[in-house]
């Protein structure tokens, strides 16, 4: 360990994060870009629906955030998901893990960086193109500099970084809540519930959570798992602050909904939902504000497009570059990913989100592009939450747990069926540009692995990952087979659902018989728990 002055340093983070500021972490990058596009979105798929799909959204991420709020307490280290996967199915599984983690966290300042470009250029007309919405070179200059700002602030110390969004994060509630009580009360359209019924349908409820950017508004939990090993005192803090951001942003993300369908117009829907328009539809919020003669309201909220998307783009880097930190820290990737600062951050870390952000922004140039590919791979990473749940409590029920998960043998599977079924939700496009990055990931550590480390081929743990193949293979055949975003439509949208649960549990019975030895298991928690 090197010296903990040093500006070149590895070593141990700071454990100086109190609850507030893991609850306040959380919080602040679960109200990001979401609440000011998600409304909207949602309402031209689902319809008034749309309220169901907020209320099914927190309902899933609640589940799987039950989960990791047992595993965060067991793994109290930054980049925690990364460690988790170590311990349930060996150091192989963990590098393809830390792998996908990442590319789940790098895109997210980049969408929120979108984000603020989107609703600025309805009076800065320079950053996206006309009709489009398609970011310009000049858009995609300034979103390079604004990470590039998420970047600098999170080389700060811990302590000054989670004050900073604690004060931004007061911010960032108030808001929506003001938005929500001012929209209800000036809004006299109330009869837009039953507003042509025939242009949604049920299925949108659930085909809204990807494609409107409900669950990428609800993945922000993680947040506080990953700035574990900066808490004084994890097993407490962890739980509270993962369940308490879930109740706290679902709350606000279904009243949001309500005011903006009663602040809507019935000729706003005069071509149906799937074609709701309004002037200033591209900052929905403030346009809806300016149309009811809320000017004070509307420039308020262009205020807030530049700090709620900031300060979920300046969390989700603190968070990617401690999974990073813990890639490095498992021997996953470059052992210079562990390299801090003075204050103690992983600046190495903290230039390769920056870097490889401004990378996505090429293939993914709007806010709705980017979001459907995050939900996606941000859920596959989470569906292994509660595999390794069910793996700890078969192999390790004597672990002292400072939560503990009631019903967890039910509850667990469930979540990852849920998990699933937002990946066959996002639909066959999405899906197979998802995978083949997951392939290629696979590909590159394999040749790495037995071809220039040239280490044993029975030390690689090919017993233990085999799972994900028919796990990621046939969740690709069967959104190829779906009926959503461009599958082949054999299997129509409730079939789909059915085949995707019992083929998740099929997985689940997989991935239990290759998980490790019990002993294994016992020995990788002891030296986790010896290096803390």
């Amino acid at each position: 360990m090197g010296d903990s002055g040093g500006a070149n340093t590895t070593g141990k983070l700071r454990r100086e994060a109190p609850m507030i500021g893991l609850l306040f972490a959380s919080t602040t990058s679960m109200i990001g870009s979401g609440w000011l596009f998600g409304a909207f979105h949602a309402s031209k798929i689902a319809g008034p629906l749309s309220i169901w799909s907020w209320v099914v959204g927190a309902v899933i991420i609640m589940l799987i955030a039950l989960c990791f709020a047992e595993l965060a307490a067991l793994f109290p280290r930054s980049g925690a998901l990364v460690h988790m996967s170590h311990a349930s199915h060996g150091d192989g599984l963990g590098r393809i893990w830390g792998w996908m983690l990442f590319l789940a966290y790098v895109p997210i300042p980049a969408v929120e960086a979108e984000a603020i470009l989107t609703y600025a250029n309805n009076y800065l007309p320079y950053f996206l193109r006309p009709n489009s919405g398609l970011l310009t070179p000049t858009g995609f200059v300034v979103c390079a500099f604004l990470l590039g700002l998420f970047a600098l602030v999170n080389l700060l110390a811990v302590r000054m970084l989670l004050s900073f969004n604690s004060a931004v994060t007061w911010w960032k509630i108030a808001v929506p809540l003001l938005t929500v009580v001012v929209l209800m009360a000036v809004s006299t359209h109330w009869d837009v519930w039953g507003a042509d019924p025939h242009s949604y349908k049920v299925s949108g409820v659930f085909t809204a959570l990807p494609e409107a950017g409900i669950v990428f508004s609800y993945l922000g939990f993680r947040t506080a798992i990953d700035l574990g090993g900066e808490s004084a005192n994890p097993g407490r803090h962890i739980p509270i602050a993962v369940i308490g951001s879930v109740l706290i942003s679902a709350t606000i993300y279904i009243l949001l909904q309500v005011a903006f369908l009663m602040a809507l117009r019935p000729a706003d829907m005069a071509n149906g939902w799937a074609h709701l328009t309004f002037t200033g539809q591209a900052g929905p919020f403030a346009g809806l504000a300016q149309t009811l003669g809320l000017g004070w309201l509307a420039t308020l909220l262009y205020i807030d497009a530049y700090v709620s998307p900031g300060g979920t783009g300046l969390m989700y880097v603190t968070g990617g570059s401690r999974v990073l930190y813990g890639v490095g820290e498992m021997s996953g990737g470059p052992r210079w990913l562990t390299t801090l600062n003075k204050a103690r951050a992983p600046w190495l870390a903290v230039l390769v989100m920056w870097v490889v952000g401004i990378l996505f922004l090429l293939p993914f140039p709007a806010w709705q592009l980017m979001v459907n590919y995050i939900s996606s791979i941000t859920v596959l990473t989470y569906g292994l939450g509660p595999i390794v749940l069910l793996v700890l409590r078969r192999n390790q029920p004597e672990l002292p747990r400072t939560f503990r998960l009631w019903g967890a043998e039910v509850l667990a599977p469930l979540a990852f069926i849920c998990s699933n079924w937002i990946i066959y939700w996002t639909g066959f496009k999405t899906d197979s540009f998802l995978f083949l990055l997951v392939a290629i990931g696979f590909v590159l550590y394999m040749v790495y692995y037995h071809f220039i480390a040239k280490k044993p081929a029975e030390d690689f743990g090919w017993r233990y990952i085999a799972w994900l193949l028919p796990w990621f293979g046939g969740m690709w055949m069967l959104s190829a087979l779906g009926d959503i975003g461009g599958g082949l439509g054999l299997l129509k949208f409730w079939p789909g659902v059915a085949a995707v649960a019992v083929w998740s549990m099929f997985v689940i019975i997989l991935a239990l018989r290759s998980a490790l030895p019990a002993a294994e298991t016992a020995e990788i928690m002891v030296r986790m728990e010896d290096t803390r």
